[in-house]
């Protein structure tokens, strides 16, 4: 069991996907404990489907809390299958998801705590907003 510090950020995480496979968006939002934003990002990513967008999206933010040297972080998505995967509660049978497994996994060795929860929809708006709006800027820009 690893035990939180008092001072972990939290990163919340969302991929998007118009279409499944789609054009793809992954956006990430770190903040303090009392919400206030430290960092956010968006990716737009291309043709993938939804569960890559959703691994890219928490590789952007797991590489951002690392650059920014954050020791200890609480992740929360709102992909129940990707929470699952990392906790251990389902297997990564496809062999794309499990390149990405590996990479969240080496990712998450580099801090010194850390804890993965799925929370609903409602509570990864701004990390939603990102992964849509990386979709919609690249549209525009094309």
């Amino acid at each position: 069991m690893i035990v939180m510090q008092e001072n972990a950020v939290k990163l919340f995480t969302d991929g998007a996907c118009r279409g499944n496979p789609g054009a793809g968006g992954a956006g990430a939002v770190i903040t303090d404990g009392s919400e206030n934003v430290l960092w956010e990002g968006k990716e737009y990513l291309g043709h993938c489907t939804n569960n890559i967008a959703e691994y890219r999206a928490l590789i952007l933010g797991l590489k951002a809390a690392l650059n920014h040297a954050y020791p200890d972080i609480e992740v929360y998505l709102d992909s129940e299958l990707l929470a699952n995967q990392i906790n251990g509660s389902y297997k990564v049978k496809n062999e794309n998801l499990k390149q990405l497994m590996q990479e969240v996994r080496t990712l998450l060795a580099s801090f010194h705590s850390y804890s993965v929860r799925h929370v609903r929809r409602c509570h990864n708006a701004q990390a939603d907003r990102l992964a849509n709006l990386a979709i919609d800027e690249y549209k525009v820009s094309v």
